[in-house]
């Protein structure tokens, strides 16, 4: 994949999580934030079991293909294997990038997340594709969560030459604060996923995006 595909498909980078469904399903709520816009897609799935995280993801990524648009894997490398998902995100904890590429191949796209300049050169050393980091505004998604500096996030974007996304808490009235960190894209949980018009909100951080990139 090139580089600058890679770039532009982490601007707005959706990462479900099934808290606020209410009525709906998980597909209904992707495919509104893939029609407003997402370039990117993490199924993001802690307490489904393999059966039903395989055929959710199976689902999505036929959905997500539809629209042109990557679907990454939270951790699991042996699903996003399995089904053939475009990539895997994995955490400091997971497997290495290295043993991931190994499993997964060279055609994936492994997304590793750093929250230091040591663990994003050490990502980037290990074949990683781009990082995740932050929470550079708290989050709700992650309990032990610790805030990011802006101005640690800017220094991991300049000490890596793959692309950077921050995560954590970003929203419609935030995310204009990041502009100038240098990061390619921002990843975003409840900002979509929590909002009354999933599609209109979408949209509106995609326009913000492009101001701040």
């Amino acid at each position: 994949m090139e580089k600058t595909e890679l770039k532009d498909q982490l601007k707005l980078y959706a990462i479900t999580d099934r808290s606020w469904l209410g009525e709906e399903t998980l597909y209904r709520q992707v495919k509104k934030a893939l029609k407003g816009g997402a370039t990117m897609v993490q199924l993001r799935e802690k307490n489904l079991d393999e059966a039903a995280f395989e055929k959710e993801a199976r689902e999505l990524l036929e959905l997500c293909h539809e629209f042109g648009v990557p679907l990454i894997i939270n951790d699991n490398v042996a699903l996003a294997k399995n089904v053939d998902a475009d990539g895997v995100h994995i955490g400091q904890d997971d497997m290495s990038a290295r043993q991931v590429r190994q499993i997964l191949g060279y055609d994936k796209i492994v997304g590793v997340t750093a929250k230091t300049v040591e663990q994003a050169k050490a990502a980037e050393a290990a074949g990683a594709d781009y990082l995740g980091s932050g929470a550079v505004f708290g989050t709700s998604t992650k309990k032990d969560a610790k805030n990011m500096e802006l101005s640690l996030l800017q220094e991991i974007c300049e000490s890596v030459a793959i692309p950077v996304v921050a995560i954590g808490g970003i929203d419609s009235d935030n995310i204009l604060k990041l502009k100038g960190r240098k990061m390619a894209g921002v990843a975003v949980v409840s900002g979509i996923f929590a909002s009354e018009d999933i599609e209109k909100e979408t949209r509106s951080l995609l326009r913000k995006v492009k101001d701040i990139i």
